[in-house]
């Protein structure tokens, strides 16, 4: 994309590289509009040359600015090269890396590597890492923090936790996959000013769901609807002791705009879910022959939530194994599918790292290491539409780019939240939806559900407290 704007709209590499350093700069004066010294660590390449211009607009604003430079500036090529030396002749202050920062800084900017990093950090790069994260003051990083993978968000040996990421051009998979999201901290975002028409020929890694697109795909309901045009969702788990997963993944359904719900469930506490939501239609069932004649009315089956792994789950499995209609699959039946693996269109399966690893045979650290290869795999061996849940949740689709989630937080790291998703995706299903539409429109609002909970705190946030919550997205 940059030399796309060099060579076909004209613009200077310099000249990018100057809107980029005034973008930064406007977004660090807003956010730390305290922070009267800076000090700028530079590596090699672009980055280092968004950071000397940076430092130079910093110290034309009047702040104390300092330029820690690991790589020696008169090493420097191109437009980097150029950046230093207007730095320099304004009387920049660089400062040649000695294993040590400016203790008295209030605000450090990571310009050592930006986006193109392939291999681990080692050295001086890896000591300044170390240090910065030991600092006291905020970091902002310039494009993406340093050391972080820009694909796959993994960390590449050691990373900088940055405060605040100011990215360019476009947004970078890795912002928001693996680790990246706890090492870039609040992201902000400049095209500067690339012109999107000559983009049209560049195809995106993955898609996210803006709040313009989710309205598109939940229109207001027609006047004359009735409950039988939403749809009818049979949840199917609960083993016993286990009715609280299955509860609340049918509520979810029923409050993503599902036309009726049922409740297949273990007869032991059959009778008690009506009295905690009365609307559920609740049926205990002992065996697989039971079972069928429920799938028979249902559009839309949502399999595994609180499902348990007894011989009642293996009878209820035996069925579900076989059944070709549209269904989502979570929690325990996820762990017996990746004992007999199998091949089904028409599903939606939704894996958290650790039953990803499971269902590929290997350790959830390999999942997170590279989630964009992990959803290719599953998606390969499984077949559907697959959801691989965690911060920068991903969506298969049926066609084009992955979707990312970019939205919710770690108070959603709580249980039940799984079977809330589950709940919603089988609503969305219901409605009419194809998978990979019901799956994305599914996490998002599930995560901005979650997003409307976590204003009184994360710590402490229920599962439940995303249903309420979910009106609220789903009728914006």
């Amino acid at each position: 994309m940059d030399r796309t704007a060099i060579e076909e709209q004209g613009v200077p590499g310099y000249k990018l590289m100057q809107r980029a350093a005034k973008a930064a700069f406007s977004v660090a004066k807003e956010y730390y509009p305290r922070a009267g010294r800076w000090q700028v660590v530079c590596g090699g390449g672009n980055n280092a040359g968004d950071g000397y211009l940076l430092a130079r607009l910093a110290a034309h604003d009047g702040i104390v600015v300092s330029v820690a430079a690991i790589i020696d500036p008169d090493k420097l090529s191109g437009d980097a090269a150029t950046a230093y030396l207007d730095f320099a002749a304004d009387g920049g202050i660089v400062v040649p890396w000695s294993d040590s920062l400016d203790e008295s800084a209030e605000l450090l900017v990571d310009a050592m590597l930006g986006s193109g990093l392939d291999r681990d950090l080692s050295g001086d790069f890896a000591h300044a890492v170390q240090l910065m994260n030991a600092h006291t003051a905020p970091i902002h990083a310039l494009d993406i923090a340093s050391g972080i993978n820009a694909d796959t968000g993994s960390v590449m040996g050691s990373a900088v936790k940055a405060d605040l990421t100011t990215t360019f051009v476009a947004l970078k998979p890795g912002l928001f996959l693996g680790s990246g999201p706890e090492h870039c901290g609040a992201v902000t975002f400049d095209s500067l000013g690339i012109d999107a028409e000559l983009l049209s020929g560049i195809s995106p890694l993955y898609r996210r769901l803006d709040s313009k697109s989710l309205r598109s795909f939940l229109p207001r309901r027609n006047r004359v609807a009735h409950k039988g045009d939403f749809g009818h969702v049979l949840v199917v788990g609960g083993g016993p002791g286990m009715p609280g997963a299955a509860q609340l993944c049918a509520e979810a359904a029923l409050r993503s705009g599902a036309g009726r719900v049922s409740l297949a469930t273990h007869p032991d506490h059959a009778a008690l879910i009506p009295t905690v939501r009365p609307e559920l239609m609740s049926h205990g069932v002992e065996s697989g022959e039971q079972l069928l004649a429920l799938l028979k009315t249902a559009d839309v089956v949502a399999f595994g939530p609180g499902l348990g792994q007894s011989e009642w789950a293996d009878e209820l499995y035996a069925v579900l194994a076989d059944y070709d209609g549209v269904a989502v699959w979570d929690a325990d039946a996820l762990n017996m599918l990746a004992k007999t693996p199998t091949k089904m269109p028409k599903r939606v399966i939704t894996p958290h790292p650790g039953e990803a690893a499971r269902l590929l045979q290997t350790d959830s650290s390999a999942i997170q290491a590279d989630r964009p290869a992990a959803l290719a795999s599953l998606l390969d061996k499984y077949g559907g539409t697959i959801v691989l849940k965690g911060a920068g949740t991903l969506v298969s689709a049926q066609s084009g780019p992955p979707y990312v989630c970019t939205a919710g937080n770690p108070g959603m790291a709580a249980p039940g939240m799984g079977d809330v998703l589950t709940g919603i995706i089988a609503a969305l299903l219901a409605n009419g939806h194809e998978l990979s539409i019901a799956a994305s429109v599914g996490v998002e609002v599930h995560a901005r559900a979650g997003d409307i909970a976590a204003t009184s705190g994360e710590r402490g946030m229920l599962a439940s407290d995303l249903l309420g919550a979910l009106r609220q997205v789903l009728n914006r």
